[in-house]
């Protein structure tokens, strides 16, 4: 697949992204970093090394308004200068996003734009709402999941606001190292069901 737009995300078992209270200064939540440890290991040749190292070789990022936000907006370079298109509901007048970031309010627009600046590169995907957004509007191509083997028991979930119809994926890749297993899934995309 040509450039495919793929989310990278950190999940519990219990499909928690963010332990509860995530917020400015606290912005994985209470105790959401266990979900990041396997990064210990991202300079490694193993497999979270490997998957760390395709994550920044993205050549565009889409990302959720509440992501940016979190994430101090990245001070508007999220890796190596490529471009991070923000799908947020509104732009308020005078807000200009820093750097190399800037608002997208349609989904099928914000698609279009990012993969046209990743080149043949793939195009990266933070956060949930994000993620959310796409896969109801069938705009997903692959989830990369990075499965923690813990149940935070609350926090913000990846897939609450998805809607009644299911979505087929195919898991194509599994990678298991230390603390965490890498799995990738294809989804299905609407046209393709037809």
């Amino acid at each position: 697949m040509d450039n495919p737009i793929r989310l990278y995300m950190s999940m519990s078992l219990d499909g928690y992204i963010a332990g509860p209270d995530d917020r400015p200064g606290q912005e994985l939540g209470r105790d959401g970093g266990r979900l990041f440890n396997w990064l210990d290991d991202r300079d490694s040749d193993g497999p979270s090394g490997q998957v760390y190292r395709e994550a920044l070789s993205t050549g565009a990022v889409i990302s959720g308004r509440r992501t940016f936000e979190l994430a101090g907006r990245w001070q508007g370079d999220h890796h190596d200068g490529v471009p991070i298109l923000v799908l947020t509901h509104r732009v308020d007048d005078g807000d200009v996003p820093p750097g190399h970031a800037r608002f997208v309010t349609d989904v099928e627009d914000c698609t279009r734009q990012a993969r046209s600046a990743a080149g043949d590169r793939p195009v990266m995907v933070h956060g949930a709402g994000a993620a959310q957004a796409l896969l109801r509007a069938g705009q997903m191509d692959e989830m990369e999941i990075h499965l923690v083997p813990v149940l935070l028991g609350g926090g913000r979930r990846l897939f609450d606001d998805l809607g009644s119809d299911h979505i087929e994926l195919d898991l194509v890749r599994r990678l298991e190292d230390r603390d965490v297993t890498h799995l990738r899934y294809q989804v299905h995309r609407p046209e393709a069901a037809a």
